[in-house]
């Protein structure tokens, strides 16, 4: 699964690499936790173009009587989301980018859960298979009101990472970005993107237990507790 992340790049630079149109003042996630905001990329309805918005991590289906299941659909196993009850609807109509630049796992080491952080070589940013969702306590009729959230798709871990943990997030290519976002695109080819991502550009390393704690949010979440990533 995938429990934590982090989000730190600055807002013109996520402009430039994922090329959305507004521009948002956001401070750097050291670890984002489910049930906070956090920012998504999806396509504006009205223009068609990418937009950057702040939604909640923890899906609530539209059908829901209430909110109050959300810290359990942080995740939706991508072999399966197309056609479960909470998420086929999102899949066919609301898919969106979560950016992260690292998200963490934890391995048993000693007798205790040690936190690793994970992600690409050098430190750069990308973005997961996500999926969004309206949910609102009076119904469709009253947009007003409305919650919106997300959740983040996952595959099988990659050989790298599957002595941490057997399931890691969908990293999707850059080049798989407008695919995943284009409403149009057949549902088995979207399926198809929703792959592990190669192990030879990742890299991981041990991080402090601080950022088992959803009240650090700080660079000394990120920062390596050995001088090389593995």
């Amino acid at each position: 699964m995938c429990g934590r992340y982090s989000i730190t790049t600055a807002p013109e630079a996520m402009r430039q690499l994922f090329d959305f149109a507004n521009q948002p003042n956001l401070a750097p996630r050291y670890n984002v936790a489910p049930t906070q905001t956090a920012p998504v990329l999806r396509l504006d309805p009205e223009s068609g173009g990418r937009v950057l918005v702040q939604l909640r991590w923890g899906l609530v289906p539209s059908w829901s009587k209430d909110a109050t299941g959300a810290a359990k659909m942080i995740n939706a196993r991508a072999e399966t989301a197309h056609e479960k009850p909470a998420f086929h609807a999102a899949f066919r109509a609301r898919r969106c980018l979560v950016p992260a630049d690292g998200f963490y796992e934890w391995r048993l080491e000693d007798g205790k859960k040690q936190p690793f952080r994970i992600g690409l070589k050098g430190g750069a940013t990308f973005a997961f298979a996500g999926l969004w969702e309206s949910w609102s306590p009076a119904g469709p009729k009253d947009p007003a009101a409305a919650l919106e959230t997300f959740t983040i798709l996952t595959t099988e871990a990659n050989a790298k990472l599957a002595p941490i943990h057997e399931r890691m997030p969908v990293m999707l290519a850059s080049e798989a970005h407008a695919a995943w976002l284009e409403p149009a695109s057949p549902i088995e080819a979207l399926r198809r993107l929703l792959v592990p991502f190669p192990a030879e550009p990742m890299a991981f390393y041990r991080v402090s237990a601080r950022v088992n704690n959803v009240r650090n949010d700080d660079a000394d979440c990120i920062r390596p507790l050995n001088p090389k990533p593995a």
